[in-house]
């Protein structure tokens, strides 16, 4: 598991830092940027179809300054057969690419929404680097640009995150909460924050969690969005303990709503509870067009009372 493996680096790296106080920080940051992140490669060959009317799409980033090499994102533009459907933008977590994330893309997909997916850089066919928190978040604000022109309706606009991209998503949503420019924040596999999976790690964990660069610290933002946050996890989660998306849940503030997977994994949700996975979608195009929640739990503060306790 990416996760686990990150943590045990991060420990590792953290340990070397603060004992044998290798020179350079910036070096120190690098090391556990590239080992937490772990972008990969991909092309455009890798994509199969999910539509007919997939569309690939070239983002450009805004020039760092005057004569700077150009730098963009790739992108996939999936829209509903319905014009009038709800839209996604779907911010991915690490190791996997965008292409690699296809099946979860396609399950969104098949609950009737149209999905933009993209790659921030480092990651596929977008500009390569070395990612940082940084990096992609300005990714992220270049990708909300183009989901904006593309689903213009701001009650149809859903933003959503699976494991580190929850934190990515969690902190564009914030950026954009006065007033709120979209309908819904979905997170999967949610981790409170980057220190808080060394935190889980162990008791080095502990000591050593103040040394880590990335933060991502989503349990200090959540409070701040005020739209319906919907959450699932799965129980068997070996990567983000899903006592952390119950954390979340329990520090977000209004509308909210959690689903609990018994046995459901970090990342395969969607194949391993296909149908419930899509009913949790479609309630949330329910609760957009202001209709009751279908197949899931009940949305809005009584949730709190029925929410399942962590594991």
């Amino acid at each position: 598991m990416w996760m686990a493996r990150a943590r045990v680096w991060l420990a590792t790296g953290a340990l070397a830092l603060g004992v044998a106080a290798l020179p350079g920080c910036a070096a120190i940051d690098a090391q556990q940027r590239e080992k937490v992140y772990r972008p990969t490669p991909g092309t455009l060959a890798d994509w199969k179809p999910i539509t007919a009317r997939d569309e690939a799409v070239w983002l450009e980033m805004p020039a760092a300054e005057p004569g700077a090499p150009a730098q963009r994102l790739r992108a996939m533009w999936i829209p509903a057969a319905d014009p009038a459907a709800p839209s996604v933008l779907y911010l991915h977590g690490t190791f996997r690419n965008m292409f690699q994330n296809r099946p979860k893309i396609a399950a969104i997909s098949a609950a009737g929404f149209s999905v933009l997916a993209v790659d921030y850089r480092g990651w596929g066919e977008s500009t390569s680097l070395l990612p940082s928190e940084e990096s992609i978040t300005q990714d992220s604000e270049v990708a909300w640009a183009e989901f904006t022109r593309r689903a213009p309706r701001v009650d149809s606009r859903v933003i959503f995150g699976h494991s580190m991209g929850s934190g990515v998503a969690v902190e564009l949503a914030l950026r954009h909460r006065d007033p709120p420019a979209y309908g819904a924040l979905v997170l999967e596999s949610a981790m409170t924050s980057m220190p808080d999976m060394l935190r889980d790690y162990g008791a080095i964990g502990v000591i050593l969690a103040p040394l880590v660069t990335q933060q991502f610290a989503s349990i200090d933002k959540i409070a701040g969005i005020s739209v319906p946050v919907w959450f699932m996890s799965g129980s068997a989660d070996k990567v983000v303990p899903p006592r952390q998306t119950q954390r979340l849940y329990d520090a977000t503030v209004g509308v909210k709503h959690i689903e609990m997977f018994e046995g459901g994994s970090h990342s395969g949700l969607h194949q391993e509870f296909e149908q419930r996975y899509q009913a949790v979608w479609r309630g949330v195009a329910a609760s957009l067009a202001g209709g009751p929640v279908v197949g899931g739990p009940v949305v809005g503060a009584a949730a709190a009372a029925s929410a399942p306790a962590p594991h």
